[in-house]
């Protein structure tokens, strides 16, 4: 059985608009009968990597810190794919910063050179085969999320492994308003969750639904625009 750990990056939790739509996309992972354990980030307390290094050539495999990493490394290792959901920030929320640097102790510093970049790999007791990336944006176009997709996609290159997806929602905000869209779109994370396990992938049209635009460029940035207007006129 597919075992899944995913890792909720956002501040707001199950508040926010990255839960709506990991926890569609966990609800059809689950229909393919995986298993899944779901982790905040905002509830670990996890520090800056110091970048020292003695996890890989001094204490290999292990972080001289002691901190809520001790209790995710297990999970980690015990995951055959790992989701990361994540809000768009400038790029990415601190905690889900701090917890990428601080994978360096499951990551075996045996380099190969492939496709003109330096790469390394997961320690052998590492089961994860796939990374895969949710994430929601406030903005409107899709290449807001490109950021995030980029770091993520290399950290699935830099470590050996597939880059699923990825689940991209942009103006997520928006789905609140359009019932009958956000059921398409959460019916399509539903879907993507079942293929990625029974077919190893996602088909691009399941994608392109969730990633649909709900309203106008134009029309978004005047109402951002405007809401920003209101605020700055009622502190004048």
């Amino acid at each position: 059985m597919t075992k899944v750990l995913a890792i909720n990056g956002s501040a707001r939790m199950e508040k926010g608009y990255t839960h709506t739509v990991l926890n569609a996309f966990l609800e059809g992972i689950k229909n393919a009968d995986a298993t899944v354990e779901l982790v905040y980030a905002k509830k670990l307390k996890i520090r800056p990597c110091l970048g020292d290094f003695q996890c890989w050539y001094d204490k290999i495999g292990v972080c001289i810190q002691q901190d809520d990493m001790e209790l995710l490394y297990p999970k980690l290792r015990n995951a055959d794919i790992l989701i990361l959901a994540i809000p768009t920030y400038l790029p990415l929320p601190g905690e889900i910063q701090n917890l990428l640097n601080r994978l360096m102790p499951i990551v075996e510093p045996v380099l190969e050179f492939k496709d003109g970049r330096t790469r390394a790999k997961f320690h052998d007791d590492v089961r994860i085969f796939k990374i895969v990336l949710v994430a929601v944006g406030g903005w409107w176009e899709i290449g807001n999320l490109g950021t995030v997709t980029r770091i993520i996609e290399e950290v699935a290159e830099k470590v050996g492994v597939e880059f699923g997806g990825p689940i991209l929602r942009p103006h997520a905000s928006l789905m609140k308003e359009n019932k009958e869209k956000s059921e398409e779109i959460l019916n399509a994370t539903k879907k993507a969750g079942t293929q990625l396990i029974e077919k190893g992938d996602i088909a691009q049209d399941i994608l392109d639904t969730i990633s649909q635009p709900l309203i106008s460029e134009e029309a978004l940035r005047k109402r951002y625009n405007s809401d920003y207007e209101k605020a700055r006129r009622s502190h004048i």
